[in-house]
């Protein structure tokens, strides 16, 4: 049997992280695809000539859209596999309607996420920004007894938002530790929440009885601004609001409003706009730890594992195996 001959196409950085010289070596054992050879468009003459001998598309971060046009000039292709997580940005209703099978390692893009969500709840419970602030200021280890009473994660309740792939990776982490897990989902019932060593229960129960709630839902039109103003005054004093999902399920405004009066804290890995504008209020408030969007894969090292599995999906997808990570179109409205 034949190798399947593949094309990159992603950004020059992205194939520098994923294309290493073993990488290399793996994916020409599965694929016929000059490793050093990366599409970043795909109008010009020498692009579309590639394009006409691709059976399989590997992309990631940076792909150019798969259109019509791309699709017209790859006869021959026959899956798109995406080693990075949504393929919204450059997957087309086309690619569907013309049978291509497509592929996302979604999967393995979730493992970092729920590991920083994890440490991210850990220290939330542990009151961390309090701590190491009063300790900043008063050099003493006597600032621990004004810590209030309830500091520490036993017997924490964990409020997960959405019951995704890294809420549910989130929940499997969690059973490690003597926390009570609920979770809001209006997709999922009592016994698949059970499942997921959690209790199903309302997003407003959550949202006032959990003293960490964190954010797993996909951003969707739906789903946008679904913690507003009436959400986020609902979250009980002294809670933690995490966000590692989406900076649009949030109205920013509202947030801003909430977090300035130190009522609760905030872990925040995603913002609406990113990058947050300069005079942004949240680069300075004592109660909010803002990160750069980067509890994801963006690095070489954890990059890596999404390139694992579109390697393990091109073995089965050669060998005419089910694939384990196909993206139907049906799912695509429930997808971030």
């Amino acid at each position: 049997m034949s190798l399947l001959r593949a094309t990159l196409a992603m950004d020059e950085r992205t194939h520098r992280w994923l294309i290493t010289p073993l990488s290399a070596d793996r994916l020409k054992q599965v694929v016929v695809v000059d490793p050093q050879q990366v599409l970043h468009e795909f109008t010009s003459p020498a692009a579309r000539d590639v394009l006409a001998r691709t059976d399989v598309l590997i992309t990631s971060w940076g792909s150019p859209v798969i259109d019509e046009a791309a699709l017209d000039a790859a006869p021959s292709l026959r899956a798109v596999m995406h080693a990075a997580g949504t393929v919204k940005s450059h997957v087309t209703e086309a690619v569907w309607e013309r049978g291509i099978r497509v592929v996302s390692a979604a999967d393995a893009g979730a493992v970092p996420v729920a590991e920083f969500t994890l440490a991210a709840i850990i220290f939330a419970n542990k009151r961390i920004l309090a701590s190491a602030r009063l300790y900043a200021e008063q050099h003493t280890h006597e600032v621990r007894e004004l810590l209030p009473p309830d500091t520490g994660n036993f017997g924490r309740r964990v409020g997960l938002i959405g019951a995704s792939r890294v809420g549910r990776r989130v929940a499997a982490l969690l059973r490690h530790f003597d926390l009570t897990v609920v979770v809001a989902d209006p997709f999922l019932d009592a016994e698949d929440a059970a499942r997921m060593n959690a209790e199903l229960v309302p997003l407003e129960e959550l949202l006032r009885t959990c003293d960490v709630v964190s954010l797993h839902a996909p951003s969707t039109p739906a789903t946008r601004h679904m913690i507003g103003r009436d959400q986020l005054a609902m979250i009980k004093n002294g809670a933690t609001l995490i966000n590692t999902a989406r900076g649009a399920l949030i109205d920013q405004d509202a947030l801003v409003a909430e977090l300035v009066t130190g009522r609760i804290d905030a872990f925040l890995d995603v913002t609406d706009p990113e990058p947050l504008p300069d005079d942004s209020p949240l680069y300075a408030l004592p109660n909010v730890l803002l990160t750069p969007h980067f509890a994801g894969a963006f690095n070489p090292a954890e990059s890596r594992r999404q390139l694992d599995l579109v390697i393990a999906e091109l073995v089965r997808f050669s060998a005419g195996e089910p694939l384990q990570q196909e993206v139907p179109r049906s799912s695509l409205d429930f997808l971030a």
